[in-house]
């Protein structure tokens, strides 16, 4: 957890890197959140659809970003969290997450996420703000 004399604007959240994608991050996802769709577990069905092969759950990479929010702040500390996204993340993909604060106003900061691909592919873009006083 970051100290609060710490932060300021432009100040960037330690990056979390994710482990290859696979099969198994799928299903075990799928399970946990109840998101079974076809696409994301059958390389038929995604193959149906014009995809090479599944892939990740968009929410996901939302829970990911969620743990680089949650590894800087207690959770009771985010006050809004919201993402769009815009890309898929395919299989065997190794997202990383990143955050930077770009405002701070009466103790609470405004922080720009996004989450890449190696090859510099952006999946999910969102903010956050969180309470630093």
């Amino acid at each position: 957890m970051t100290t609060t004399t710490e932060i300021a604007v432009g100040t960037e959240l330690p990056a979390l890197r994710i482990e290859p994608i696979s099969r198994a991050t799928l299903a075990l996802f799928a399970g946990a959140s109840g998101d079974h769709m076809p696409i994301h577990i059958d390389s038929d069905v995604a193959k149906k659809f014009g995809y090479d092969d599944v892939f990740a759950q968009g929410m996901l990479s939302m829970a990911y970003l969620g743990r680089l929010l949650t590894d800087w702040v207690p959770p009771h500390k985010i006050r809004s969290y919201r993402v769009r996204f815009t890309a898929v993340t395919p299989l065997y993909a190794e997202p990383t997450c990143t955050g930077r604060v770009t405002d701070i106003t009466d103790g609470v900061a405004t922080l720009e996420l996004t989450v890449t691909l190696a090859d510099g592919t952006v999946t999910l873009r969102g903010d956050a703000t969180v309470d630093i006083s």
